[in-house]
């Protein structure tokens, strides 16, 4: 057996590298000696009050573990519930998102519609008088920046949502490199 397997044996026994397999070994020696000693009761008292704290040391070394492991377990669930959360956010982004083309798209075809509309009927009232002219050239105009508006308005809104989307792209891609960072140490 060379030196390398005994290492590898070594550091398999010795578990998380809290020394248990060197403290169990010393608490062994240290009780086989207790046992066949003949020492004074003073030294035997004092052998076994050792020993005692030897077996604290590792029921300590064993909870730390524990809770360490429940400690994990409890992040990896966090880390779970978060990333469905996350996914739960995307696709509700990409709905929001879908909605709101549909609704650019129905203004854009209203506003083309009412476009249409209002050449129409200016084409037909054009031998009306000056006056009355007038009066539909301001409304059109008024429809007009109202349109405008709307449509600045749901353009910004779209761009809000692009940002919202890239931003919660970057986090998830964000959290999914802390995941294979952790996954990794």
């Amino acid at each position: 057996m060379g030196d390398e397997e005994i290492i590898r044996r070594r550091l398999l026994f010795d578990g998380e590298g809290t020394g248990d397999e060197r403290r169990l070994n010393v608490l062994l020696k240290g009780f086989l000696t207790w046992c066949n000693s003949v020492d004074s009761a003073e030294e035997t008292q004092a052998s076994y009050a050792r020993m005692v704290a030897q077996i604290a040391q590792c029921e300590f070394a064993a909870t730390k573990s524990l809770r360490c492991c429940e400690m994990n377990t409890a992040e990896q669930q966090h880390y779970d519930d978060l990333y469905n959360q996350i996914e739960y956010g995307i696709v509700s982004a990409k709905k929001d998102i879908e909605a709101t083309k549909k609704e650019l798209q129905e203004a854009r075809q209203i506003r083309r519609n009412k476009m249409e509309y209002d050449a129409l009927a200016a084409i037909i009232q054009n031998q009306s008088d000056r006056k009355t002219n007038q009066n539909k050239l301001a409304l059109l105009r008024q429809e007009l920046e109202a349109s405008e508006s709307e449509c600045q308005k749901l353009e910004m809104k779209l761009e809000q949502r692009r940002k919202q989307f890239h931003l919660l792209i970057s986090t998830i891609q964000g959290l999914q490199q802390l995941l294979v960072d952790d996954e990794t140490t």
